[in-house]
């Protein structure tokens, strides 16, 4: 051997496993591919086992044995308007790390928005993933369809209105704007406007929803024109805001279903000679970097977006190794951020909000 040669580690064998367990090699076995007839307590041990051995089952031997890659797939859709960008570096992360704590992998591809469905059929082909994780749920998701029809195991980041065969992980958003209503109606407001994103999305009907439920607790009524869709970035909020700012009765306080649009009220004010936090109170969703920058900040609702790809792995697994979908459904709270721009009640220049 020469002096610049290494020696490669010695790979632990599934025989080895085995003896220090003191189980069959077929136990194992059957334990680190996740099969059901495996005890929780004997699967955790054999993986632990087989981490502090160096034991590393080989990728393609392992997929000829379970027809499984062992690969959790998400494909990003590119287009105008993706909510999850700010938050992707963490989101990935916390996929890679609920895959990585099975001993899965995780294969990531883009495709266009809305023309997503060859690329999942091609990643199915290539065996480079057992299920998918689908996120930004649309009302009608040929993802889904696809998916479904395919029998192929999949979970939403998000809800869907025909939950069959659908697992899921999504935020108590309708609890979050229920919550902003109270808030700002607490501080004195009464005429409080919606400001939406995308119809196509399912997000949507379930912020207004909570919006709505919001005004009703608090006893006050949803005026004509005071409910906006389609707000999806800081231009399209702007409008949406100066829309309502002109118009009869103008609203003191705004709820928005995403903060890239509820950024765009600093502009609209300022043009009116209004200013945020002072006259006019806003609060956004998602906790996006952005609104900490404004002045005064954005008060909104923060998602864990590392702690969801975190779970969202782990159900994507359990439901490849056979779980019902049924079973597989969490919701999780976000987390308010009050700050500046929740603002206290209306001042004079902006009149009473009570009539």
């Amino acid at each position: 051997m020469g002096p610049h040669e290494s020696v490669r580690p010695r790979r632990a064998t599934i025989a080895e496993v085995a003896a220090v367990m003191g189980v069959s090699k077929g136990t194992v076995s059957r334990a680190l591919n996740g099969y059901p007839d495996i005890a929780e307590a004997t699967r955790l041990r054999a993986m632990r086992t087989a981490e502090r051995l160096g034991y590393r089952p080989l990728g393609s031997a392992q997929a000829i044995r379970t027809g499984r890659c062992r690969a959790l797939g998400l494909v990003i859709e590119t287009g105008t308007h993706d909510a999850y960008r700010p938050f992707l570096a963490e989101f990935l992360a916390g996929l890679s790390d609920g895959a990585a704590a099975e001993g899965w992998t995780l294969t990531v591809a883009s495709a266009p928005e809305g023309d997503a469905v060859a690329t999942y059929e091609r990643l199915l082909s290539d065996r480079k993933a057992d299920g998918f994780v689908l996120p930004r749920t649309r009302v009608t998701d040929p993802r889904v369809a696809t998916l479904r029809a395919a029998d192929v195991p999949f979970v939403l980041f998000g809800r869907h209105g025909d939950p069959d065969g659908c697992a899921w992980f999504d935020i108590d958003m309708e609890a979050a704007m229920r919550g902003s209503v109270l808030r700002l109606a607490a501080r004195g407001h009464g005429r409080i406007a919606f400001v939406g994103g995308s119809r196509a999305h399912t997000y949507e009907a379930l912020r207004e929803a909570g919006y709505r439920a919001g005004m009703a607790e608090a006893g006050l009524a949803v005026a004509e024109g005071h409910v906006h869709h389609g707000a999806i970035d800081r231009e399209s909020g702007e409008a949406a805001f100066a829309k309502m700012l002109d118009g009869p009765s103008p609203p003191t306080a705004f709820v928005c279903a995403i903060d890239a649009a509820a950024l765009g009220l600093w502009r609209a004010a300022a043009d009116r000679g209004l200013v945020v936090g002072r006259d006019l109170a806003v609060i956004g969703y998602d906790g996006a970097p952005d609104g900490a920058r404004a002045e005064p900040p954005l008060a909104t609702w923060a998602v864990d977006y590392a702690a969801a790809g975190r779970r969202l792995a782990a159900l994507l697994i359990r439901r490849v190794r056979g779980e019902a979908p049924e079973a597989l459904r969490e919701i999780a709270p976000a987390t308010f951020l009050d700050r500046g721009s929740a603002g206290s009640g209306p001042t004079e220049s902006t009149g009473r909000s009570d009539s």
